[in-house]
C-alpha cells in the first residue's frame, strides 16, 4: 500500500503544479482549497477496520480504543467502516480494503460463520487479517493472523459461579429460583461464549434446569428461560417486559450486556418491581461500562462481569511485532475483572498485558 501511495503522489504532481501556478497568477480557482497528500503518508502503515456497528455504549468505547491506537501520530492511516450490524456490509468493506491494498485488515465479525471466502481473498492478496473482540469459524485458521479479545466462556462461568455462591450465602440453594436470560445477537461470539459458560455451571447444579425459549416447567426447582435481546436497550426492555408479563415470579435476570440491562431495569420499574441488592429481582450483567459499574455501586445491579473494550492498543502492538518480524500468538486475551458492590471501589487488580 505504501508503494501504491508513492505512485499516486507522482501521478498527481503535474496537476498540483498547475493548480499552484494558477493560484499564484490570481486565477478564479484560487478560492478553492487544494489538499495535497502529506509527504509522510508514504511511510504510514495503512489499516482497514471493519467494525460491527455502534449498537451499544461498549461498542462505542471499543471503536474509540481503535481510533486512539491507529493515529497518524502513531504512524498509521486508518480506514474505518461501520457495518451497521450487517455481515454483508463487512464483507463489502473487506473487499474494498483489499482493492485499496491496505497493509492490515482488522475485523470484528458480526457473526462467527460465513467468512471463508472473503478471508481467503485477503490471504491471496497477502494482507494479514487480525480479529478483534469476536471470533470466526473457518475451516482454515491460517486465514487470519491473530485474535484479540475477551474470554467469553470464562465470563459466563464467572456469572454462574457467582450466582451459585450467592444462593448459598442467602441460604436459598434449595429454594425454587426462576431465572431468565437476555441473550445477545444470535451467532455472535459473546452470545455463544457467555451462554456456553453459564450453561456449563448450570448443568452441574442439582436443581438447575435450562429451558429452551418458550418452555416453562414447574416441576424443576430452578427455572430458566433464554430469549434474544440483540444487545440493545430497546430490545432488552421489550423482552424483559414480555417476560414479566408472562411469569409472575422472576427471581434472577442474566443480561448478556449492559445496554440490555438498562432496558430490563426500566421494564422492571414500570412493572412495579425492584431490582438489585435489596430488590425483588437479582440482576447479573456483562460489559461493565461506566454507567453499569455505577449501577453496581448503587445496588441496582448485583454483579457486572467486565468485557474490556480497550483492545485497540493490543492490536496495534501485534502489528508492530509483525512489522518487526516477531512471532505472534494465535490468540490473546485482554485483562478483565468482576464488579460487585463489595469491590467496586477497590483499585484494579488486573495487569496491562494480554495473555496468549
Amino acid at each position: 500500500m505504501r508503494q501504491f501511495i508513492r505512485k499516486n503522489i507522482w501521478a498527481v504532481a503535474p496537476v498540483v503544479f498547475v493548480l499552484v501556478a494558477l493560484v499564484l497568477l490570481g486565477s478564479p480557482l484560487s478560492s478553492s482549497k487544494v489538499q495535497e497528500t502529506p509527504a509522510e503518508d508514504d511511510n504510514l502503515i495503512v489499516v482497514g477496520v471493519a467494525q460491527v456497528g455502534s449498537e451499544s455504549v461498549w461498542r462505542s468505547a471499543h471503536t474509540q480504543s481503535i481510533q486512539d491506537a491507529f493515529t497518524r501520530e502513531n504512524g498509521y492511516m486508518l480506514i474505518f467502516d461501520n457495518a451497521r450490524q450487517k455481515q454483508a456490509n463487512q464483507i463489502k468493506a473487506i473487499r474494498s480494503f483489499i482493492s485499496q491494498q491496505v497493509d492490515y485488515i482488522v475485523l470484528s465479525p458480526i457473526e462467527e460463520s460465513g467468512w471463508d471466502t472473503v478471508l481467503q481473498e485477503a490471504k491471496d492478496a497477502g494482507i494479514p487479517v487480525i480479529l478483534i473482540d469476536r471470533k470466526v469459524s473457518v475451516d482454515d485458521d491460517s486465514l487470519y493472523a491473530s485474535w484479540v479479545g475477551s474470554d467469553f466462556v470464562c465470563e459466563g462461568q464467572d456469572a454462574g459461579y457467582w450466582l451459585e455462591d450467592y444462593m448459598k450465602k442467602q441460604g436459598r440453594e434449595d429454594d425454587e429460583v426462576n431465572i431468565v436470560v437476555l441473550k445477545g445477537t444470535k451467532g455472535a461470539s459473546a452470545t455463544i461464549g457467555r451462554t456456553r459458560g453459564f450453561n456449563e455451571v448450570a448443568k452441574v447444579q442439582r436443581n438447575w434446569n435450562i429451558l429452551q425459549q418458550g418452555l416453562y416447567f414447574l416441576i424443576f426447582v430452578i427455572i430458566l428461560q433464554q430469549v434474544d435481546g440483540e444487545f440493545t436497550t430497546a430490545k432488552g426492555k421489550e423482552e424483559m417486559a414480555r417476560l414479566l408479563d408472562q411469569y409472575e415470579d422472576i427471581d434472577v435476570v442474566v443480561s448478556q450486556n449492559d445496554d440490555m440491562t438498562f432496558g430490563a431495569l426500566e421494564a422492571i420499574r414500570e412493572a412495579g418491581k425492584t431490582a438489585g441488592v435489596n430488590g425483588d429481582i437479582t440482576v447479573i450483567s456483562f460489559d461493565a461500562v461506566d454507567a453499569g459499574v455505577e449501577l453496581v455501586r448503587n445496588g441496582e445491579i448485583n454483579i457486572d462481569v467486565q468485557c474490556n473494550p480497550d483492545q485497540g492498543k493490543y492490536v496495534e502492538q501485534i502489528i508492530q511485532d509483525m512489522e518487526a518480524g516477531k512471532e505472534i500468538e494465535k490468540a490473546y486475551y485482554v485483562p478483565e475483572r468482576v464488579y460487585t458492590q463489595e469491590n467496586v471501589g477497590e483499585e484494579e487488580n488486573v495487569t496491562e498485558g494480554i495473555s496468549g
